[in-house]
């Protein structure tokens, strides 16, 4: 710490008093003024606006509408929507759409790109990656239409990524690299233009799963070349719970690319109802099944928030909270056990904080039943700190860290059971 005022509650309150996104935080509803949420990296708060949105949705576009809101509104959505993600990535709105979840399109594009990499055999990806990701890619494996592995490069710490390794691992024989941007538990950062670049020097393919970044972390997918991407909308978007998810395909392969999930939402001249798939061009030729248009249309609210706030401010104010985080677990709980399970370079590091302790889970069951903080468990030994910047407050992490010493030190964790929680 820098100064033990530092560590006092009325400098939160000073930092609060001086944040220009602090307005932003009235926007969300926030129905227990004494909650302090920090799963935030889990499942987004609500927009007011949301409320209201999908009101006009359900009671004027459903209600009174009917079938002719399709051609009014709902049949551009995905595009639409997406073309708003697309400007929190740096890409073209062309090449941005909504449609089903992170896993299937992660799917749809990780297929599309090991058969267009025809003669190649090996993906990459590692260890510290969301483990569905790694279920998906297995299964794509078996789907290959010639003999392919999976290399799942190891992480030395489990933190930090392994980027030099994986850098090392790419070859003439790999057909692409599937990684995370942000790791779901560490919160280690990837420098998507240096791996991006040596995929390509090798011919390789890149798959970036953007899901713990997007609406919190800057991203240029056009100044990296990206080649394909995911992500989805319920974290820093605040999309609502299983909101509809992302794909990104760079404009110049949209054409040489195949959906392997062929529906009649990708089908060209789809309401001529022919029986021979043709895809349509551009963007629209990945969607599969009819939009979720209700849960599609919820995403859109949590959106503007964040391109009102804009990209730079979110991220500025993100490291501000992160490295007031870092010092008072350096002042308050390093000496009772915790360990940062985040990489302390901030280039290298995400919008959330992991804390590890022995007692991890036992310590997250305390503090959410009796101090009314709310952050999530991932094992072994993490505790995950959200901290979004449109609603998170000084005050909120200073308040939670001070929870987490009570805590161990009046040993309220020790009479919780592990595994009392399904999801944390």
């Amino acid at each position: 710490m820098n100064s033990v005022k530092e560590c006092e509650l009325e400098y939160a309150r000073d930092l609060d008093q001086r944040d220009p996104l602090a307005h932003f935080r009235d926007k969300f509803v926030n129905g227990d003024q004494e909650l302090i949420y920090l799963d935030g990296n889990s499942l987004g708060r609500l927009p007011r606006n949301t409320n209201e949105r999908l009101k006009q949705v359900i009671e004027k576009e459903w209600g009174e509408r009917l079938i002719r809101s399709w051609n009014e509104n709902w049949f551009a959505a995905p595009e639409r929507i997406g073309g708003k993600i697309a400007e929190l990535l740096g890409a073209k709105q062309s090449e941005v759409i909504i449609a089903d979840s992170t896993s299937v399109n992660l799917y749809k594009l990780g297929l599309a790109a090991i058969n267009k990499q025809s003669t190649r055999t090996k993906v990459i990806t590692d260890n510290i990656n969301f483990p569905s990701d790694i279920y998906i890619l297995q299964g794509i494996i078996k789907l290959a239409d010639r003999d392919c592995s999976l290399e799942i490069i190891e992480s030395e710490d489990g933190i930090h990524g392994p980027q030099q390794q994986i850098i090392d691992a790419i070859d003439e024989e790999t057909a692409f690299v599937c990684l995370t941007h942000t790791a779901f538990k560490s919160s280690y950062t990837y420098d998507i233009e240096l791996i991006t670049r040596k995929a390509h020097e090798m011919g390789a393919m890149v798959l970036w799963d953007l899901s713990h970044s997007v609406g919190a972390v800057p991203v240029d997918l056009q100044k990296a070349n990206v080649d394909l991407a995911v992500g989805c909308t319920y974290k820093y978007l605040n999309g609502g719970p299983g909101a509809p998810a992302f794909l990104y395909v760079r404009e110049d392969l949209q054409e040489e690319l195949s959906n392997p999930v062929s529906g009649w939402m990708g089908q060209k001249n789809l309401f001529e109802f022919g029986l021979n798939y043709e895809s349509e061009k551009g963007i629209r030729r990945f969607l599969t099944g009819t939009p979720p248009i209700l849960s599609l249309c919820a995403i859109e609210p949590g959106l503007d928030l964040i391109r009102e706030a804009g990209m730079m401010r979110i991220r500025q104010k993100s490291v501000e909270l992160s490295e007031y985080l870092i010092k008072l677990w350096q002042h308050y709980l390093e000496p009772l056990g915790f360990r940062l399970n985040s990489p302390l370079e901030i280039d290298n590091r995400g919008p959330h904080i992991s804390l590890g302790h022995d007692c991890a889970h036992q310590i997250d069951l305390a503090l959410i039943q009796e101090k009314n903080v709310l952050p999530d468990f991932r094992a072994p030994d993490n505790i995950r700190l959200g901290i979004p910047p449109l609603y998170t407050s000084f005050e909120d992490v200073y308040k939670a860290v001070r929870a987490f010493e009570q805590v161990v030190r009046e040993e309220r964790f020790v009479k919780y059971k592990l595994g009392s929680s399904i999801v944390t």
